[in-house]
Formats: C-alpha cells, structure tokens, sequence
C-alpha cells in the first residue's frame, strides 16, 4: 500500500482527536485493545474472543497497533502473546469510559448478539466508582459464568482483580448476559434476584452498597434504577 492511500484514509486534521481516530479509528481496533486490557493474550485467545473479525483482519490490526507502540508482543513459554505497551496503557482510562457512556445506549440483546464473561470485569471497572461510598473498606466478589472476579474498595480507592476473594462481604453468581443487561439499566439486580437471574451469599447491606458503588442505585436503601 502506497503511502499516498494511507494519506488519503486520514482525516488530516491538526487535532488530538483526529490523530487518535487516526491511529485507533479503524473498525475493531479499540475492541481489539479491550481484550488487552486485562493482561496478555494469544493469537487464538484473541481470535476466539473477537468473533466476526477475521484472522487476517486481527492480523492486520496487531501489525497497525505493533507498529504505532500501542501493542507488543512478547515471547512465552508457549508460544508468543500481545500485550498493551506504555502507549496502549494509556487507552485504558478512555477505552472505559468509553465503555461506560456506551452501556448507557444499550437495550435487550438481540438473539444474534454475544457476550464474553470477561467483559463483566471491565464492565465493573468502567462503572464503579468508590467515592460514592469514601468511608467503606469492603470486598464483593462475582462470579460470572466461568469467569472470577472481585472489586475492593478501601475509604475511596479501589482496586479489581481476577480470582477469587479472601473474605467477600458478597458474593453474586450469575451470567454474563444478566450482568450486562443489570449493568445497562434493563433488568435491576433485585429482579434479577427474584427471578433467579441472579443468586447471591452474604449480607444483605453488602448488595445494596456494591449497587451503589457501581452506580446502580442513587442511595443506600433506594430503588434501583429501571
């Protein structure tokens, strides 16, 4: 490809934005770099995880990324794996907030839509926000489809992690397209509760803090928002 044509696919403005768009615009790339939020992947993990898109298309975007040091690769025991590089790192707080403002645009899935259980922690990660708990220290685990996460929060700081939590103030067991349809505001987790969508262990004013920490309910006490 000459480099008249990679010209001509840029949007040529002197702006931050249009160099972003520049650099991560192209179909796929951001979904790409949300798979890699959480850590190294393989080839075939991100090809299983990004389905619809191709391996050449996946191909052709980790060169892009390589090239532009969003992504790396590095060498494994098993082979080589992609990771975010310093620059890439630096697409996290906006690739979540991305995310966040997008949950806000989502309905009832369609039947031809799928979802991932590892997208339910950076769901949580997206939405949670400790300030509006600044004097709770507290743990709640998750336990979505196949996949174990838990979100501590400690007076105003939080941190997330995969695996299982020590001493979980909560513990919730559910699917991945319950949390998502939760998270967007379609089904509220106390009905999902009482339909058996979701099950949960430990105190009842641990659920009802977690709601607040992620946003889904205005209050302690309060209903959750439909």
């Amino acid at each position: 490809m000459t480099t008249t044509a990679r010209r001509e696919r840029q949007y040529r403005q002197y702006c931050g934005l249009a160099a972003a768009l520049d650099t991560v615009g192209e179909r796929w790339t951001l979904l790409l770099v949300r798979e890699l939020l959480l850590g190294p992947r393989r080839y075939t993990e991100l090809l299983a995880d990004l389905p619809g898109m191709g391996t050449n298309l996946l191909a052709d975007r980790l060169k892009k990324l390589c090239a532009a040091g969003i992504v790396e690769r590095e060498d494994t025991a098993s082979g080589h794996a992609y990771r975010l590089g310093p620059l890439g790192e630096r697409l996290r707080e906006p690739v979540l907030a991305l995310s966040k403002w997008g949950t806000a645009l989502l309905g009832e899935p369609s039947a031809d839509m799928i979802t991932r259980p590892h997208w339910a922690l950076l769901a949580v990660q997206a939405m949670a926000d400790p300030s509006r708990l600044p004097e709770v220290s507290e743990t709640y685990e998750f336990h979505v489809d196949d996949e174990t996460f838990h979100l501590a929060i400690d007076r105003g700081t939080l941190t997330t992690a995969r695996g299982p939590a020590p001493e979980p103030a909560m513990s919730i067991r559910t699917d991945a397209t319950t949390f998502v349809r939760i998270g967007a505001g379609v089904l509220g987790p106390f009905e999902a509760l009482a339909t058996g969508k979701l099950t949960l262990t430990g105190e009842p004013d641990a659920v009802l803090r977690c709601s607040r920490v992620l946003g889904l309910v205005e209050r302690p006490g309060s209903a959750p928002r439909d």
